[in-house]
């Protein structure tokens, strides 16, 4: 069927999405404040990460699975109160296991949004497919930033007890969601009707490519969750720095790395989408060494590195998703679920890893031995075969 662009609908679906990932964004944020509470060492922390993104993102291609089989836009209401719900109550428990269970919850509530919501964005983009999907995705990048900044905001001024505050915006969001239900979820079945009457069939060598889509994104993925991780770590813990002071660093890579998300779309129609991937990791491999340069780390320049490498890092953010959705146009959830949900939640094990390095030679070396991980998905995108 003919996709027709419309930005409003667009617009929810990303309100949406940002909402999500403001939760999803948080939890590394108050990583170091549960830390603390519990005991726990770096690499038990690193499996609360591990558990959520299990949860959030390595489960989403089952709930792709699903929506490809059954139109289900009850995903999208039902994953913003999960997410919000689980999330907000994680200061509540004294146990290592609940607080687990919470993030497990808040997961599956990310997890069950992402690939419904890139599905059914799918089909009010337009024709220039990147950039129409680049205002959808742009909501989930806007998140990640604003969730470590708000989380800490109200830790810093409010207190840790007070996190369940940040439950507000997923109400608000359902309400929004559920009063225009109708109008999101009609192209979604007609394509789900016109699925019915045909079949085809994916060839080995799109499963190829896809394969490798997946490689560079998790490579992205890990670069990006590593830094946001470590970074509070580094200033809070290993620095004695101020948390709202982390939280600023975190919140400039993020939010340049969403800007990065509209500037490359665009760009990326038009100059060939494999060319930008290639690009796109390129400079973010030229540009993370300089974020450990004295005179950078001592200095303002920080901000300005770490915002360049937050846009060079998720130029592509939109333009891999539309790829994917190419490579297997009747299987639009599971493409998505890949994408957003397996490759970028397999980042999470990279930071299970990380922590290992932490915990035997200190987070300064974490923090470095990141570097090699964009390099890594540049080598692979040199490799990627993909018909524009």
């Amino acid at each position: 069927m003919k996709k027709q662009f419309n930005l409003k609908v667009l617009l929810i679906l990303s309100l949406g999405h940002l909402v999500v990932d403001i939760y999803q964004g948080a939890l590394p944020a108050t990583l170091p404040f549960i830390k603390d509470k519990l005991g726990l060492s770096y690499a038990l922390t690193g499996m609360i990460l591990l558990a959520a993104n299990m949860a959030s993102s390595i489960l989403q291609p089952v709930f792709g699975y699903f929506s490809d089989r059954k139109v289900m836009p009850i995903l999208l209401p039902m994953g913003l109160l999960a997410a919000g719900i689980g999330f907000s109550l994680i200061m509540l428990p004294a146990h290592f296991a609940l607080v687990l269970f919470l993030v497990v919850i808040s997961g599956l509530g990310v997890a069950s949004y992402h690939p419904e919501g890139y599905k059914t964005a799918h089909f009010f983009t337009g024709e220039r497919s990147a950039t129409g999907m680049s205002f959808f995705s742009v909501g989930g990048n806007l998140g990640f930033a604003i969730g470590p900044i708000l989380a800490l905001a109200i830790i810093e001024y409010l207190g840790f007890s007070s996190l369940p505050l940040i439950v507000v915006p997923s109400i608000f969001c359902t309400a929004i969601i559920l009063a225009y239900r109708g109008t999101i979820a009609l192209p979604v079945v007609s394509h789900a009707e016109a699925m019915k009457k045909t079949e085809r069939r994916t060839s080995v060598a799109s499963y190829v490519a896809l394969s490798m889509i997946i490689f560079i994104v998790i490579m992205r993925s890990w670069t990006q969750i590593g830094l946001v991780t470590y970074i509070p770590f580094y200033y809070i813990n290993y620095l004695k720095g101020s948390p709202l002071f982390a939280g600023k660093l975190v919140f400039v890579f993020l939010v340049c790395g969403a800007a990065g998300t509209l500037i490359g779309a665009p760009l990326a129609d038009r100059w060939g989408h494999r060319f930008f991937v290639r690009l796109s990791m390129l400079l973010s491999t030229v540009t993370l060494p300089l974020v450990f340069l004295p005179i950078v780390q001592n200095s303002i320049l920080l901000f300005f590195v770490l915002g360049m490498q937050g846009m060079f890092l998720i130029l592509t953010f939109s333009v891999t998703i539309v790829m994917a959705q190419k490579l297997l146009p009747n299987k639009l959830g599971i493409a998505s679920g890949l994408l957003v949900g397996l490759a970028i939640g397999t980042g999470g094990i990279g930071v299970t890893l990380l922590g290992l390095v932490a915990d035997h030679f200190g987070v300064p070396a974490a923090l470095r031995s990141i570097m090699i991980i964009p390099l890594m998905g540049f080598i692979a995108s040199l490799f990627l075969r993909y018909e524009e």
